[in-house]
């Protein structure tokens, strides 16, 4: 077979650049917005053209050949540079667009961040925003995604991070429970109560805090093991559970706050922080580039202004 023409390969180069960021022809063709058969002919194709195997299929993945590694490294850089100088054209005059792939947390998306996104939407009608909502922790670079929200004390340093706003952990209870089990007075009571809880590890649940005092510089905490009926890693399900009366949980604030405005939830033990619990700040978080996108950067923009004072009940 002759040489190919490489001019007429571009498709094919990029396509397998994805599919090795993918990791799956499903995932590769979802992302490129093609069906699976194209994504699977194109590298069919390439493979011939090339005259050796670039990708090795399995029924679940795919994983690229020596060959393939190979192929796809060298080609980053210059795709990045394509990609890097069309968006710079594109976005140096006329009103903002493009699109922007954005994760976040479950709860925190559908009670603060959606109510958000639809006024930045509004005042840009040419840009389009795709949000995956899911508390699992995404690659960022290797799933294709622009930014996340990330409600954590710990960022990867190959990332750029700002602080959207800081967050607090809350104990909650119904009303209806704290009638019926009483008060907690100390952390030390929850071990005679139902306690909702993050199931984070196989070691025993238990929750830690502090005095509002020893938060202001005093030393003083405790370690309380806890136990209940319901466990689970979803704030929202936590939350609900705790308002029909189940038991006592501990919320970030921003899902606990428009339960406790409207009277289903009540706090409980307000002379103790809970700490160790959730993350103190949440933060939005890009992968570093030397240059992003205009309409990445403006977006990324106008989450810290719109959160800079905090949370309201409503999410606006």
């Amino acid at each position: 077979m002759k040489n190919p023409n490489v001019e007429t390969l571009w498709t094919h180069l990029h396509w397998l650049t994805v599919l090795a960021e993918q990791g799956s022809f499903t995932r590769a063709a979802e992302r490129l917005d093609v069906s699976k058969a194209a994504m699977s002919q194109k590298i069919k194709e390439i493979e011939t053209l090339a005259g050796v195997p670039l990708v090795q299929r399995t029924t679940r993945s795919v994983r690229l050949t020596d060959a393939g590694l190979r192929l796809v490294e060298e080609l980053r850089q210059p795709f990045a540079q394509i990609k890097q100088s069309f968006s710079g054209i594109c976005d140096s005059t006329g009103p903002l667009r493009g699109s922007v792939r954005v994760t976040a947390p479950v709860a925190f998306a559908r009670q603060q961040l959606v109510p958000r996104i639809t006024g930045f939407l509004l005042a840009n009608p040419e840009v389009r925003v795709q949000l995956e909502v899911s508390d699992r922790l995404v690659s960022l670079t290797g799933e294709g995604f622009d930014l996340a929200i990330r409600h954590s004390d710990h960022l990867p340093d190959t990332h750029v991070a700002w602080r959207l706003c800081p967050t607090a952990t809350l104990a909650v209870a119904s009303a209806d429970y704290v009638q019926r089990q009483g008060m907690p007075v100390s952390p030390a009571d929850l071990q005679r109560h139902q306690c909702l809880y993050y199931p984070r590890s196989s070691e025993p649940p238990s929750w830690s805090f502090v005095t509002k005092q020893a938060a202001q510089g005093k030393t003083e905490k405790i370690r309380v093991p806890v136990s209940g009926p319901f466990a689970t890693n979803n704030s929202e399900s936590i939350r609900d559970a705790a308002a029909e009366g189940l038991g006592i949980a501990l919320l970030p604030d921003f899902s606990a706050q428009q339960a406790l405005a409207d009277g289903r939830l009540i706090e409980v033990l307000p002379a103790w922080r809970p700490i160790d619990a959730f993350a103190d700040s949440l933060y939005v978080v890009r992968p570093y580039a030397p240059q992003v996108s205009r309409v990445v950067a403006e977006f990324s923009r106008y989450l810290r202004g719109a959160f800079a004072e905090g949370f309201s009940p409503t999410g606006r």
